[in-house]
């Protein structure tokens, strides 16, 4: 399969120039506010639909400073030295997900004092609200043609502009549909009734780590990073394990009873 060429620029007016890759992350705010309205007016949820609209921004925030931080920390330190001005053109590409997790860690934190709810409580609140961005924001990558595969003579290869003339395996959608449509699909109906005080995060943390771990042996490495070690470990993977671990450790003491629903 050849890549559908798509002009990354969705909409022109003049000198202004709106970009499908921020689209996206409209699209996935948006998403994620309607769907904590309707968790919000569920009889077991202890949220209302004001503290909904107004965790948004916070949020929003937290996502965007945070994803944007991280990938120059993470993933491309000296090229954003050289040229700090690139760190504010996101419409680039160049986000990381664990940057914007912090940040909306930070964001639940800062929030949830301000508002009488434990970090815990917040955590179980959004989590299963963020599959929604991770699928806007793999659809991002796949429309500015970027962090494609390794290649493959698989017939879903996909042949790239600028990643030379073999297919490679098109990851940003294997991501979209792992780390989104089937990760949301399993976190809402476990969230769908009331559980031990953590568990919704860790639930999200463990199979978070075991799908992007999965998909990075498909996708190529950042290329100003490479592998990481023995020709495969990529610095995905290696963030992925904090992550992972937290994961588990939230279930785990969800179900010996340290949580309380």
């Amino acid at each position: 399969m050849h890549y559908p060429s798509i002009d990354p620029v969705a909409l022109s007016i003049g000198p202004l120039q709106l970009h499908w890759y921020g689209l996206m992350y409209v699209f996935a705010f948006l998403a994620g506010w309607l769907l904590g309205r309707f968790r919000a007016s569920r009889p077991w949820c202890s949220w209302s639909g004001g503290q909904v609209d107004d965790f948004v921004t916070w949020a929003m925030l937290g996502v965007i400073v945070g994803a944007r931080l991280g990938y120059v920390l993470f993933y491309d330190l000296s090229a954003y030295l050289a040229d700090p001005v690139e760190i504010l053109r996101v419409w680039n590409g160049g986000m990381s997900f664990h940057g914007g997790l912090l940040g909306v860690v930070t964001a639940c934190w800062l929030w949830g004092r301000r508002n009488g709810k434990t970090l815990l409580d917040m955590l179980d609140f959004v989590a299963p609200l963020v599959p929604t961005g991770l699928f806007f924001g793999r659809m991002g990558n796949f429309i500015n043609a970027e962090l494609w595969g390794r290649v493959t003579d698989s017939p879903l290869g996909m042949i790239f502009p600028g990643a030379g003339p073999l297919p490679r395996h098109p990851s940003q959608l294997y991501e979209a549909g792992l780390e989104g449509v089937l990760l949301f699909v399993i976190l809402w109906i476990y969230s769908s009734r009331p559980r031990p005080r953590g568990a919704v995060a860790g639930l999200f943390g463990v199979l978070y780590a075991v799908s992007r771990i999965i998909v990075e042996f498909f996708r190529m490495p950042d290329a100003q990073l490479g592998y990481l070690f023995a020709g495969w470990v990529t610095m995905g993977q290696i963030l992925c394990l904090p992550l992972l671990l937290a994961g588990a450790w939230l279930l785990l003491r969800a179900y010996r009873g340290d949580g309380k629903a």
